[in-house]
């Protein structure tokens, strides 16, 4: 399977999985920055700014890693989004993304996919999955 079909299989698993109830991660607080442990801000475990444009500050269970979720919050504290990042080498034809979590009482407005050619953190290639419960029109809180 190529790439581009893998990528377009995924977009569709990850629009499906809304139709059934979203399994949660972190609990409450995750609403509001800093998420409670063992959630550590991104920046502290790896060499990437506090704030990264297009995704917000972000925040992650180290025991998850590389996958995540990373919790992205704005300027003022508010959880905007939550990331997975899903190395290429981990993923398989029959490969099931419809068990993503999103934090307690989050509801999912809209996903983005794209791929990454790696960062520090997740250095080798790999596809983000962004779970964003804010309106496409509200994803200029993180823009910059």
């Amino acid at each position: 399977m190529s790439t581009r079909s893998f990528l377009t299989a995924a977009a569709a698993a990850v629009v499906l999985c809304f139709g059934a109830s979203v399994a949660q991660a972190a609990g409450p607080s995750a609403q509001k920055a800093p998420p409670a442990a063992p959630y550590k801000a991104v920046s502290s475990l790896v060499k990437l700014p506090d704030f990264i444009p297009g995704m917000g500050q972000l925040f992650v269970d180290p025991a998850t890693l590389p996958a995540g979720p990373f919790l992205g919050y704005d300027h003022e504290g508010r959880l905007v989004n939550t990331t997975y990042m899903i190395p290429l080498s981990l993923m398989k034809p029959n490969m099931h993304l419809n068990d993503l979590k999103v934090p307690a009482g989050v509801k999912v407005d809209h996903v983005d996919i794209m791929y990454n050619a790696g960062h520090p953190g997740v250095a080798e290639p790999h596809i983000h999955i962004v779970l964003w419960n804010v309106p496409a029109a509200q994803e200029s809180r993180v823009a910059k």
